[in-house]
């Protein structure tokens, strides 16, 4: 198979340092072949202006693909017809179905592959081609390096994540993952991708015993320092202490931290809406307090709808309200227990 060939200025051609694109219908060795046109039907309402380079060669493909022909010469007709359209998920098909049939050198197919995904990086059938044939290998040892490489171009290629989580997931490379996913924050403590992935990397690995979650709240808590508006460690600390057992607020002091910051004037949205959680998680579990805590709660939604975050004002007032009538229902059952036996005061929110 030829290089990879790019479409000259006037896009009917397809030149390289070696070759001079010539049409398939002018080609001998595809005499023997009728091309298939493109059946629009007899009223298309939108027909596409195809170049004539291009016609020509899904015509010669169509006419290969209902042959059934499986040989090495359909084989770069598929190479010619992915560079025109890297996303035609049957081209890829009935590519692999030829080199299934051929028994061809699937490490030239990788490098194929390579080519392909630096030129169309964010194409979702190129990047399933790179993993059916990384299957069919069972050697995965050139694909931590190739994500890597996508990353220092686009370090949130949702493509190249998805493969690098399947490669160290199938193929059990999850050593030095943590490292690497320290590198790409240093780098950039604002990537999410990178964030997620040390979600997935600890998750797939040790799990979030109580040692690492200890250290996780740690590590997202220094990460918050330098950047308190930074949205992805906030969500990062959530995810992990999800895994908590007593609560989200149960480790890393994390009640009296966010305390800290809010008394020194930080008013992130990230920050008050972390300290919402805190107070909710509270809530379900400290009965007594609930009406004093419930009351503050309602107090930074509000500040949260006027001051700090006027965007979402509504979904604030929404968690608001939410909050009110899911609490004041425990309150009230709790106050009905007081009054049965002679105690009770009664709730005093004039919300609920």
């Amino acid at each position: 198979m030829g290089g990879i060939r790019k479409m000259s200025s006037n896009g009917d051609k397809y030149t390289s340092d070696e070759e001079t694109w010539v049409f398939y219908k002018d080609r001998e060795e595809w005499a023997d072949v009728t091309p298939v046109p493109q059946d629009d039907g007899p009223h298309a309402v939108v027909k596409i202006a195809y170049t004539d380079a291009f016609t020509d060669v899904y015509d010669y493909f169509r006419a290969v693909m209902a042959n059934g022909e499986l040989s090495e010469r359909a084989l770069y007709l598929t190479e010619d017809a992915l560079n025109m359209n890297a996303a035609n998920y049957t081209v890829w098909q009935y590519r692999r179905k030829i080199l299934k049939h051929l028994g061809s050198d699937l490490e030239k197919e990788l490098t194929f592959c390579r080519e392909m995904i630096e030129m169309n990086p964010k194409n979702y059938q190129v990047w399933h081609h790179r993993r059916v044939i990384v299957e069919w290998l069972g050697d995965a040892s050139k694909e931590l390096k190739l994500t890597e490489m996508i990353f220092n171009q686009d370090a949130k290629n949702y493509h190249a994540w998805e493969h690098r989580q399947w490669v160290l997931k199938t193929f059990i490379l999850f050593d030095g993952e943590l490292d690497y996913v320290d590198r790409l924050l240093e780098d950039d403590v604002r990537n999410n991708s990178a964030w997620n992935q040390r979600h997935f990397a600890i998750a797939q690995t040790t799990g979030f015993t109580q040692e690492v979650i200890e250290r996780e709240v740690d590590y997202a808590k220094n990460a918050i320092k330098k950047v308190v508006g930074n949205e992805s460690p906030w969500s990062y600390l959530r995810g992990v202490v999800q895994h908590c057992d007593g609560g989200i607020g149960s480790v890393g002091n994390l009640e009296q931290w966010c305390q800290q910051m809010y008394d020194a004037g930080q008013r992130s949205p990230h920050l008050l809406n972390f300290m919402i959680d805190l107070m909710e998680d509270k809530m379900e579990r400290e009965v007594s307090t609930r009406q004093d805590i419930l009351k503050q709660t309602l107090e930074m939604c509000e500040s949260l709808a006027t001051e700090h975050d006027k965007i979402r004002r509504e979904y604030w007032r929404y968690i608001g309200r939410n909050l009110c009538h899911s609490t004041c229902g425990v309150l009230l059952e709790s106050v009905m227990g007081d009054l049965i036996s002679g105690t009770g005061a009664g709730c005093g929110n004039h919300r609920c």
